[in-house]
């Protein structure tokens, strides 16, 4: 038994140390196999996030008012239709289950399509149509869209039933009820990307819209809604986006990233704040951008707080480009966490329209132009807007006139029925033209492309001249010297056509060698010297009479009336009474551009 036993321990003993070379032999080659292996991987996901902004009713690649196929200089293409087909190849190539599909804002006004949704027959009447835009939206699959300031110019009865027959939210974490200060549409959108092997990857989309509706719907949401801005109330969503669980907030804000506004000081919130919320908001990746109108592939920010960028996009507008956030996400830590954002956008114009948008709206589309083609008159000669910047033209002069009529009709029997009545419009744009012989629908409007309804204002001389002067500031200030350049000459600081007002019933000089602010010259009316103290009706847009472009005085005046009827429907009311549009009954040189007293042109 002990030798036995000594055997055993003396075999064990052998063994053991057999087994501990063999595993010290075994080590490297262990070791070897552990790095071959390594650590498991750690999970990513990748997630693109596509956007459109302004779309404005543009679904086909169709101008209403030219009545062809829409082109430019650029040769960009437009419409629903081909952003569907570019929607479709980014979700064949990053598989349609790890894509959100976004829009900023400005959805349903801007074209004759969307006019005629909400005016001659429209979705809100018993029985009546779906808008074509949410037809088209629905079909597409957006997930979300963010309210624009546009979305209310037809009303709340009428974005309200437009938001009835979308599939999709509109999200609006600013568009406040004015009395309970609650969200009066939903602030954000929550959806979850399943990974396999991994928790959800959990998206949060927050709506933000433009402080400026306040103003420029004045009539439809005063005492309804209020508009607080955008940074402060980012601030507040985005840390409760991030408690309920968000592994990525992107927000979708109907405001440029310029940080400037149109109406000054008249609000204490930034228009265009986009950058802005960016800087001083922590928690958020990217802000899909609209509002402005203007292309930004992508723009880096830096948030002032936590040190990280945030990614910014603008797709050009009315469908022009589709906007693309590239997300790389990683899981560690039992938790996603945003790598890496990369924006690009992609070319409409590059793709054919989708057959199945086309398809599906082909009859709404053949209505509208059927209706916009209508003869309402005849006009004697030719008239255009191409010269209408920095001379006097008589197509703008026609605006003028059926404001002035409009109103002084409306005043007839009140207190105010003896005073001059003065009018204001701009050169909208730069190709309209009313040719010599039938007169369209479609040319009237094309004449004046925004739904603006008009107001009556009590001005004195003194704060007309003020206005004149700041319209004037339009001009770049030009040597009596120098050589005139017109496609240098206007938009000084930036400032859009639609920001420059021509104001009839009066004459006027614009001595354009002169500094911004003394540049208007003999200033008359019935051929004398306008006296500050004279009191005048002045026929205004909406627009402008809420304090749209900042013009002085304009907003805070008396207002005498106002009415719902878009000015676009009166000139053609007007055009279609008189049945001959002829330059003699409303065309006037009321201004001219001067220098040091010799005329420019």
């Amino acid at each position: 038994m002990p030798l036995n036993r000594r055997k055993f321990l003396k075999k064990s003993a052998v063994t053991g140390a057999g087994v501990a070379l063999a595993g010290a032999a075994a080590a490297p080659a262990a070791q070897a196999a552990e790095v071959r292996k390594g650590p498991r991987p750690a999970k990513r996901y990748s997630l693109t996030v596509m956007g459109t902004t302004d779309l404005h009713g543009h679904i086909f690649n169709w101008d209403y008012f030219k009545n062809a196929e829409y082109t430019d200089a650029k040769g960009n293409a437009q419409g629903l239709a081909r952003i569907s087909t570019l929607v479709e190849q980014v979700r064949a190539e990053k598989g349609r289950r790890n894509t959100l599909l976004l829009d900023a804002g400005d959805t349903i006004q801007g074209t004759p399509l969307t006019y005629y949704y909400a005016k001659v027959d429209p979705i809100t009447a018993e029985g009546g149509p779906v808008h074509p835009m949410a037809q088209a939206m629905n079909e597409i699959g957006y997930d979300a869209v963010a309210l624009g300031n546009h979305e209310f110019n037809y009303g709340i009865e009428t974005l309200r039933k437009f938001e009835e027959q979308c599939d999709f939210p509109l999200l609006g974490a600013n568009a406040l009820d004015a009395k309970t200060l609650k969200p009066a549409f939903p602030p954000y959108f929550f959806k979850k990307f399943h990974v396999k092997g991994a928790p959800p990857v959990k998206v949060a989309v927050l709506g933000l819209t433009n402080p400026g509706i306040a103003i420029w719907d004045k009539a439809y949401v005063q005492g309804k809604m209020t508009f607080p801005g955008l940074e402060e109330q980012a601030a507040k969503w985005v840390p409760r986006l991030r408690s309920m669980g968000a592994d990525v907030v992107v927000v979708s804000a109907h405001s440029g990233s310029s940080g400037t506004s149109s109406y000054g000081d008249q609000l204490p919130y930034i228009e265009n704040s986009a950058a802005l919320v960016a800087q001083q908001v922590p928690g958020i990746d990217a802000i899909l951008v609209g509002h402005a109108h203007t292309e930004i592939a992508e723009l880096k920010v830096t948030n002032e707080k936590t040190g990280r960028t945030v990614v910014l996009s603008e797709p050009l507008a009315y469908a022009e480009r589709l906007s693309l956030f590239d997300f790389e996400l990683v899981f560690a830590k039992g938790r996603w966490t945003v790598e890496s954002v990369a924006a690009t956008v992609r070319d409409s114009r590059t793709v054919a329209d989708d057959p199945k948008i086309t398809k599906l709206l082909q009859d709404e589309h053949d209505v509208v132009v059927a209706y916009v083609n209508q003869v309402v008159g005849t006009a004697t000669e030719t008239l255009t807007t191409v010269e209408a910047r920095y001379k006097d033209a008589p197509i703008i002069d026609l605006i003028t006139k059926v404001q002035e009529d409009v109103v002084r009709a409306a005043l007839v029997g009140t207190e105010y029925a003896s005073l001059p009545v003065i009018s204001q419009a701009s050169p909208f744009s730069r190709t309209s033209e009313i040719p010599a012989g039938d007169v369209t629908i479609r040319d009237l409007s094309s004449l004046y492309v925004y739904d603006n309804t008009l107001v009556a204002k009590l001005m004195t001389g003194a704060q007309v001249k003020a206005y004149l002067e700041y319209s004037a500031e339009y001009f770049v200030q030009t040597a009596a010297g120098a050589a005139v350049d017109v496609e240098k000459l206007t938009n000084a600081g930036g400032r859009p056509d639609y920001n420059y007002d021509y104001v009839s019933g009066l004459s006027y000089e614009i001595d354009i060698a002169q500094a911004a602010g003394s540049r208007i010259r003999n200033l008359t009316y019935n051929g004398a010297a306008l006296d500050d103290a004279q009191q005048f009706v002045f026929a205004v847009n909406n627009y402008r009479a809420n304090g749209g472009g900042a013009f002085p005085h304009v907003a805070s005046a008396q207002e005498l009336w106002s009415e719902s009827t878009e000015i676009r429907t009166r000139i053609a009311e007007w055009a279609t009474a008189k049945g001959v549009l002829d330059p003699k009954d409303f065309a006037s040189v009321g201004w001219k551009l001067t220098r040091e007293g010799t005329p420019v042109f």
